[in-house]
């Protein structure tokens, strides 16, 4: 696996992960994990549940502390991040992080007020494309819908850096393969900004993109890169198309 140091890191990566360590009462979560992330890449972080995976999309995002290493986002330590940092990601937790007694309309309206980006048009329009009943609240969806509102709200304000920890869990295999598919392999990706006018001289948007999943048969057909973690390791970090060479 390839460790870059920060000033290689400045044009070319989104996130660099070095000598990352991490205990919780006395057990070792995490150890020794590097990661260098090129931007626009769409990486899948596969693992057996329990192996740290989780762990360790929190600490790059700022939410838990290592021990010992750092994290840089966008060459920003994400323990330092401002606003304005953190108005460039989107982040959905194993569980998703929803109010019980709104709706999935009231929902995208409220959180959209936070976010100078957002898109209340798109948002409506995934959140549709998922087969979300906008009028439920939440108390009343399925796991597998909560997970999917999660999405959509972590994504209708155009991230530059998007972080997904097992979101299909709560889903069942042919509904995984839907959601998959709409995500990455429709004709208009589920990621562009298809509901507004495209600006000729602005770059294509292509987020760099982590999902996690203990299957790789959920990632397989649609990332650009694999890490795969075991006990707390990183044991390869490598584009998918030369893992399969």
């Amino acid at each position: 696996m390839q460790t870059k140091t920060p000033a290689q890191s400045k044009s070319k990566y989104a996130i660099t992960c070095e000598n990352l360590h991490f205990s919780y009462s006395f057990k070792s979560i995490l150890q020794d994990v590097n990661l260098a992330i090129p931007h626009g890449a769409v990486v899948g972080l596969i693992g057996a549940n329990g192996c740290g995976k989780s762990t360790l999309l929190r600490c790059l995002v700022g939410l838990q502390s290592p021990q010992q290493g750092q994290v840089h986002l966008f060459d920003v330590p994400a323990l330092e991040m401002d606003d304005t940092v953190r108005e460039r990601l989107g982040f959905v937790a194993q569980s998703a992080d929803l109010f019980p007694w709104m709706t999935v309309e009231k929902h995208i309206k409220m959180i959209g007020q936070a976010y100078p980006k957002w898109r209340e048009r798109r948002a409506i329009e995934l959140a549709l494309r998922l087969r979300l009943p906008m009028g439920r609240e939440v108390s009343q969806l399925s796991g597998g819908d909560q997970q999917k509102l999660a999405v959509v709200l972590a994504l209708a304000h155009q991230p530059d850096l998007i972080i997904l920890d097992e979101p299909v869990s709560s889903l069942d295999p042919m509904t995984r393969r839907d959601f998959m598919r709409s995500l990455f392999q429709d004709a208009r990706p589920f990621f562009s900004d298809s509901g507004d006018e495209v600006n000729d001289s602005e770059p294509e948007y292509a987020p760099t993109i982590i999902i996690s999943s203990h299957l790789l048969s959920d990632l397989e057909r649609v990332v650009s890169h694999v890490a795969f973690m075991r006990d707390g390791r990183i044991q390869l970090f490598e584009e998918w198309d030369a893992v399969l060479e």
